[in-house]
């Protein structure tokens, strides 16, 4: 099982990301898709989740109306777009893939506002 996220980075405040996490090695379109993401000294936080593909989505109330999470089964990859991005969206950002017995984690990938 493999979760790859990629398309952090540095970004002034009020910009934009599209975060990617290709996901490999188990059936996909089966799991809830989520990102995560934890900033220095805080635990690790809910940012949007998936159910399926196009439908079922939930979002962390500080990132509503900014961020959109989608899917693509083909491709197996779930996004984050990420716009109007605030000082205190810096943080790790985590692809997650969960079914009931079953929960993956990707390696992370840093995300910086700063001006």
């Amino acid at each position: 099982v493999q979760l790859v996220e990629s398309g952090g980075g540095l970004v002034q405040p009020g910009g934009s990301l599209r975060l990617s996490c290709a996901a490999s090695g188990f059936t996909f379109s089966s799991y809830v898709m989520s990102w995560y993401r934890q900033a220095p000294g805080k635990e690790r936080e809910l940012v949007a989740r998936i159910i399926s593909e196009g439908g079922g989505t939930n979002y962390a109330d500080s990132v509503k109306g900014r961020f959109t999470i989608s899917r693509d089964n083909v491709k197996t990859t779930v996004y984050l777009q990420m716009n109007s991005l605030k000082l205190e969206d810096t943080a790790v950002y985590y692809c997650n893939a969960w079914r009931i017995g079953r929960n993956y984690w990707g390696q992370g990938t840093q995300v910086t506002v700063s001006s």
